[in-house]
């Protein structure tokens, strides 16, 4: 190859490099980089036969729109009208669906729309937050960063009554990483709703029926045992060494009682509400997922565990409620129903968990340990992991510093209350469970607590005598 036929081949190579380089860059000036963080501030409010919608959405958020600016970018107010609904329009009015009794509303009008200073704090309520978007426009020779702008805008759906069933899917979380839209719903009835929504929340009921309510909540605590890492520990403690339901059946619905109890008196606001609080129970979840283990290791006593179970299961009521607290706000006006749905989703949770450890722990005593052998290493294993936990709840613990209360009258009969209601529903779980352990009944728990096993069960694992 000659000279001549290199350099032609250089300078073709060289050509197609640059030219493929030109055709990847994109066309255009680019608008600016996606928000980190942005909140969302909503009215929806339905009068007569239609759905107002009021927003304040930050101008930062509406990507690929070159507003324009002067100097060193101050937003040109005047000129920016197209700009403005054009952002209001890809932003805010496509991707958000309203739905009355189920049917989607067609695309809004916009009645209204201004811009605001970052300063302003008419969003404060619904009537000033109207007056505002109605209000003239700003003066074009404000020096206003268009960074630091506030874009209201009033959209109207056509709707059939102003007391139908409404709905909403934001659809706003491309407005930023972390999109928070804060949204108050203004029924007829006056009884505002209040919602804090991160990111994409799915389908939002505005003002949900009682069975609306109640199948999210059971979904919701359905979801939360099988994603909960700590509970399913815990319940794999309690089936290792009782696998047969006749045993299972007083443990779990002891621990289903005291969570139940703890779960809806913390939903009520009769739990403490130090910052402390939380990392306490977390690390008392850890210590009885820690001593169920132990105990399995040393001889579990099924007569005496339903009482350990109830205990502990006290506990991880509180660990339920802290879950189900960003929760509550989908339960409008059911607050009982949903609390007592999230439960019935918990335990249809652990009815699936033990319905596939029970078999699986079978197949593993029977065919790959022992039963003595299998449950030591099994809650050997678990007892390391939730030490772990425990020593790193502990420290995040240690760091907060428990403001001692004031013993006051009130205190006191507070802490009365407290201690009745404990005793009756120890009391009244006494009695329900001691009916199951009479001696007639004994025989039949003593072949429960060893499946499988061809001789007697060891020590260890047998029932003791009180």
């Amino acid at each position: 190859m000659s000279g001549r036929q290199r350099r032609v081949i250089l300078w073709t190579a060289a050509l197609a490099v640059v030219g493929g380089l030109t055709l990847a860059l994109p066309l255009g000036v680019p608008a600016h980089d996606t928000p980190v963080d942005v909140t969302v501030q909503m009215f929806v409010k339905p009068e007569g036969r239609t759905l107002r919608v009021l927003l304040r959405v930050p101008l930062t958020a509406m990507q690929d729109i070159n507003f324009p600016t002067r100097g060193p970018g101050y937003l040109e107010i005047e000129q920016a009208d197209e700009e403005l609904v054009e952002g209001a329009v890809l932003w805010v009015a496509e991707p958000m669906q309203f739905f009355e009794n189920g049917d989607r509303l067609p695309f809004p009008e916009i009645a209204a729309i201004r811009v605001s200073i970052a300063s302003d704090d008419s969003f404060r309520e619904y009537d000033t937050a109207l007056e505002n978007v109605f209000a003239p426009k700003l003066a074009n020779d404000i020096d206003m960063i268009w960074t630091q702008a506030l874009l209201d805008i009033l959209f109207e759906y056509p709707i059939q009554s102003e007391v139908s069933d409404f709905s909403i899917r934001p659809g706003l979380e491309r407005l930023a990483s972390r999109v928070q839209t804060v949204l108050r719903f203004l029924p007829p009835t006056g009884v505002v709703r209040a919602f804090q929504l991160i990111g994409d929340p799915g389908l939002v009921n505005l003002d949900p029926r009682w069975f609306q309510a109640a199948w999210r909540f059971v979904i919701s605590g359905f979801l939360h045992i099988l994603d909960g890492t700590d509970h399913l520990l815990f319940l794999l403690c309690l089936v290792i060494p009782f696998r047969r339901f006749g045993a299972l059946f007083p443990i779990i619905t002891a621990f289903t009682v005291a969570h139940s109890v703890t779960l809806i008196a913390s939903a009520y606001g009769f739990a403490p509400g130090g910052l402390w609080f939380p990392p306490l129970v977390e690390t008392v979840i850890a210590a009885s997922i820690l001593y169920m283990a132990l105990e399995n290791v040393v001889g579990a006593n099924v007569r005496r565990r339903w009482i350990i179970t109830f205990a502990f299961g006290l506990i991880h009521g509180f660990g339920f409620s802290f879950a189900l607290r960003e929760s509550l706000q989908f339960a409008g006006g059911h607050l009982l129903t949903s609390l007592l749905s999230f439960n019935v989703g918990v335990e249809l949770g652990q009815l699936l968990v033990l319905a596939l450890c029970v078999p699986a722990l079978d197949l593993l005593f029977r065919f790959v340990l022992t039963e003595r052998m299998g449950t030591i290493l099994l809650s050997v294993v678990v007892a390391h992991i939730s030490w772990h936990w425990m020593a790193e709840r502990w420290f995040i613990f240690s760091q907060y510093q428990i403001p001692w209360p004031a013993l006051t009258v009130g205190f006191f009969v507070s802490l009365l209350g407290w201690l009745i209601v404990a005793l009756a529903v120890v009391g009244l779980g006494w009695l329900g469970f001691g009916k199951l352990w009479n001696p007639a009944a004994r025989s039949e728990v003593d072949e429960a607590t060893a499946p499988g096993e061809a001789t007697a069960p060891s020590e260890a694992t047998a029932p003791t005598e009180d």
